[in-house]
């Protein structure tokens, strides 16, 4: 360049070397001229300059039009007092005195004789005068009354959004300063003007804090129907069903918080609490059941219910609630009923009753045998229907039923009714089984008709009349009748199933929906594994919440609360093996959700135990999680760093083992158990599993290191160990063949033979196979130099076989693997010449490739 001290291609290199260290490094960057227009074509500037214009005449105009309508002229009544401070000063032009000027010219002393003429107090009283016009501050004592509300009506929408902007930002602020009632009335400031879903979030939160959990409640409500499943407003609402005691909801919202975001760990974390709550509670409901005894009676129509005394006590919705579970009762009916369908639940027909449950449901109790299918309301107490038909009992108006006439008998009787009654409603079932429902009901009519004539007192027979005729005007599709007939039944025998099915059908066809709705629930306290008043509870439930808006359940009815001597006439009957099969399937996912939760929750707490370097602590945490998972590699690792920090080397090494168990390629558990190895100064071990981790990746430099301190440690041991234990001489005796041997003890004998095999009279005779028997424990170094140069000099020449077969031996003996690692540099250069040299003979034993492979073993 030119220049002293300037290097541009030093400069290159180490720029260069920087950018492989740290691509980064401030050092490598660059100083980027500022873009002038020169550096744009005429089209890109022209639209440059475009977009600036447009954005200085935006915002000019925003300003002017915010100055020519003053937003905080709504504000003029009070402003609130500064945070923190008990005093308040009100907000008007008389507030602030206007500073007195006296025109009268005040001549200052200009000497000492003057100065001692010159009043002070006079002064002084003069300023206590003019401090004492200005208006006293009044004091606050208590907490300033915000209103709660703000009349934005007369604002634009700009205005509106800055207003509502301005005073969520005030309620952030007390919320910082721990003011969460000042910060709830700041919040509902800004909601009057514009509901948004950060200030609802922002007031649950506060609101939360204050321990107004239904306040709390009714803002994360609004937040998800303005932005369903939002994470946040699902984590508060778990919050407050946490407090309320509503576990099982709460674990709902937790869940859907973490299928959006799984690492969530304020979720984890609460969900953990939640289901440890929920396992503690579930042994104690288990304790406080009671069983009761329920008895089934063989009637294909109406359940006798039993008679309730006037003054039953009638509850909220809350005392309808039906169990959560009774076992395989939960899916009763599969098909969803039509409006104005009464034929489900219909006493006259058999499939009218047969498809009221599903698969898995209590079906078979409403199941009506051959002998019962017409003579409904046949009792224990009655006489059993007869399947021999009576082909002379013909009625008018069966046209298309009389095969069915045939194998019935139209005069079984029912109940406490007279003959002529009871076929009246004999014929009443058979006409609603064949579809004539105008039919039918004319027969109901009269046995309704001829029951008040005759003068009998059978409430119970009469409810199942009523209830029968309502079930044909559910039919016809007349509602307001259907409702009538089933209040009658229910007045004659209150809380029957069936009646008040209907009338919530006839309820809902004519959307009436919160009497269908207090209808269903009470069927469910009666019965809660009627699908269909499950089915429609959620489907009016939504309607009622777009008609009355969330407060929907206030403008409910009363919900009667059912007794329990009218729930006693339902069996349970015992679930089939596809129930209980899916019982232990949902319990054994519901097992696993829970120790995969307390798995991670374990698994966090040690990982922050570690961080903070509390490795006692976590190692507690790592044991509690191989408890749920045993098979988890990466925990076994985690423990074994934790037993390496507390020096119990022993622990860490079986950790890896075990981990190298599960997964043979680990690379932390071959560089842990080498650190264990270390400890426990097995150098060789952790000299090899250090040689597997750089297998496995060359680049782990923490591995080449330990690798360098180990073998140095290595070769310390190994000459500690020679010295310390020198080798004995043993004498050795020569024997001829001929000579006999009975007289040697027998470790001579032994020794003598051996140096017979083992030490041949030339290098010829010698056989490579016992090369590694005669070097055995006793080999070093520079036994290998000297062996690669006898071979290279000596006998490569003369016969490179027998060389080959040498070095085909001599990697076979003990210690070859850790003397190899300790070669220095000019005898791993012999052994590479000898193979080069060995690589360039043709033989018939071997091929190139042999001997490549050989090198392999040896550089």
């Amino acid at each position: 360049s030119g220049e002293e001290g300037i290097y541009p291609h030093l400069i290159k290199f180490c720029e260069g070397h920087l950018e492989k260290l740290n691509p980064k490094s401030r050092a490598l960057r660059k100083e980027t001229p500022v873009a002038t227009e020169a550096s744009f074509s005429k089209d890109e500037w022209n639209q440059i300059m475009d977009d600036l214009r447009t954005w200085a005449e935006e915002t000019k105009k925003s300003e002017t039009l915010l100055k020519q309508e003053p937003v905080f002229d709504l504000l003029k009544e009070k402003i609130p007092p500064v945070r923190s401070s008990n005093s308040f000063v009100p907000l008007n032009e008389k507030s602030f005195p206007k500073q007195r000027t006296n025109s009268s010219k005040h001549v200052l002393p200009r000497d000492y004789q003057e100065w001692d003429k010159f009043d002070v107090e006079e002064e002084c009283n003069k300023v206590d005068g003019v401090l004492k016009n200005d208006p006293p501050a009044i004091l606050n004592t208590g907490h300033p009354n915000i209103k709660r509300a703000v009349d934005a009506s007369l604002l634009s929408q700009q205005e509106k959004f800055l207003l509502a902007n301005r005073e969520k930002d005030k309620g952030n602020e007390a919320f910082r300063a721990n003011d969460y009632e000042e910060a709830v009335a700041y919040y509902s400031r800004s909601l009057s003007i514009i509901p948004t879903v950060s200030a609802y979030n922002n007031r649950a939160q506060a609101e939360i804090n204050l321990q107004h959990w239904h306040n709390a409640m009714t803002d994360c409500q609004q937040v998800l129907e303005l932005e369903p499943r939002n994470k946040k407003a699902l984590l508060r609402r778990a919050t407050v069903h946490n407090h309320m005691g509503n576990f099982q909801m709460a674990s709902e919202d937790l869940r859907m918080v973490l299928q959006e975001e799984p690492n969530n760990a304020s979720a984890i974390q609460l969900l953990s609490k939640i289901e440890r709550k929920l396992s503690d509670c579930l042994p104690e409901q288990q304790s406080k059941g009671k069983k009761i005894l329920i008895e089934e009676l063989e009637e294909q129509e109406e359940q006798r219910a039993c008679p309730v005394q006037p003054s039953q006590p009638v509850g909220g919705e809350e005392s309808s609630a039906a169990p959560a579970e009774r076992g395989d009762m939960g899916n009763a009916q599969k098909k969803p009923h039509s409006r104005g369908d009464g034929g489900p639940h219909s006493e006259s027909s058999n499939s009218h009753h047969g498809h009221w449950r599903g698969k898995g449901g209590a079906s078979d109790k409403y199941k009506v045998t051959e002998e019962s299918k017409v003579a409904n309301g046949s009792s224990k107490r009655g006489s059993t229907a007869s399947v021999q038909g009576d082909k002379r009992s013909g009625t008018k108006g069966t046209t298309g039923g009389g095969k069915a006439e045939e194998s019935v008998n139209l005069d079984a009787p029912c109940g406490a009714l007279p003959p002529h009654l009871s076929r009246l409603k004999n014929e009443g079932n058979l006409l609603f089984k064949n579809g004539q429902f105008a039919d039918a009901l004319e027969k109901y009519s009269q046995a309704i008709q001829g029951y008040t004539d005759s003068g009998i007192d059978s409430p119970e027979d009469l409810c199942i009349l009523y209830s029968n005729r309502a079930a044909c005007y559910l039919k016809d599709g007349n509602s307001q009748d259907c409702i009538q007939d089933c209040t009658r039944a229910l007045e004659l025998q209150p809380f029957s199933l069936k009646p008040l099915l209907r009338r919530a059908m006839a309820y809902e066809s004519l959307e009436r929906y919160k009497k269908a709705y207090v209808d269903y629930k009470t069927v469910l306290q009666i019965d809660i594994s009627v699908q269909a008043a499950h089915d429609s509870v959620n489907r009016i439930t939504r309607l009622l919440i777009e008609q009355d808006g969330p407060e929907w359940r206030e403008k409910l009815p009363d919900i009667p609360m059912v007794p329990l001597s009218a729930q006693q006439h339902r069996r349970e009957e015992p679930p089939s093996e596809e129930v209980l099969r899916a019982r232990a399937e949902k319990a054994t996912r519901d097992a696993e959700r829970r120790a995969e939760i307390h798995f991670s929750a374990f698994k966090q707490e040690g990982n922050d135990f570690v961080k903070k370097g509390q490795y006692q602590e976590a190692l507690g945490k790592y044991t509690e999680c191989l408890k749920l998972k045993p098979k988890e590699c990466a925990i076994y690792t985690n423990r074994a760093l934790c037993y390496l920090k507390l020096e119990r080397f022993m622990e860490a090494k079986k950790d890896c083992d075990t981990a190298l168990e599960l997964e043979p390629g680990n690379k932390k558990a071959f560089y842990r158990r080498a650190l264990a190895n270390k400890g426990l100064k097995d150098y060789l071990a952790c000299s090899s599993d250090l040689q597997e981790v750089l297998q496995l990746d060359a680049n782990v430099q923490e591995a080449e290191k330990e690798l360098e301190e180990v073998t140095v440690l290595l070769r310390q041991s190994l000459a500690n160990t020679s010295q310390d234990k020198p080798r004995k001489t043993v004498p050795i005796k020569e024997v001829d063949g001929d000579e006999d041997m009975t007289d040697v003890p027998a470790s001579e004998s032994s020794c003598t033979r051996d140096n017979i095999n083992l030490k041949p009279s030339s290098a010829y005779e010698f056989e490579p196979q016992l090369l590694p028997q005669y070097l055995s424990n006793q080999l070093d170094g520079h036994t290998i130099s000297f062996i690669m140069k006898a071979l290279n000099l000596h006998l490569l020449g003369k016969n490179p076989n027998l060389v080959y077969r040498h070095l085909h031996h001599l990697h076979t003996a003990d210690r070859f693997s850790v003397v190899l690692m300790l070669l220095e540099k000019d005898e791993r250069r012999y052994m590479s010449q000898l193979f080069e040299h060995l690589s360039a003979v043709e033989s018939t034993e071997f091929t190139k490739g042999d001997v490549q492979n050989l090198a392999n073993k040896y550089i």
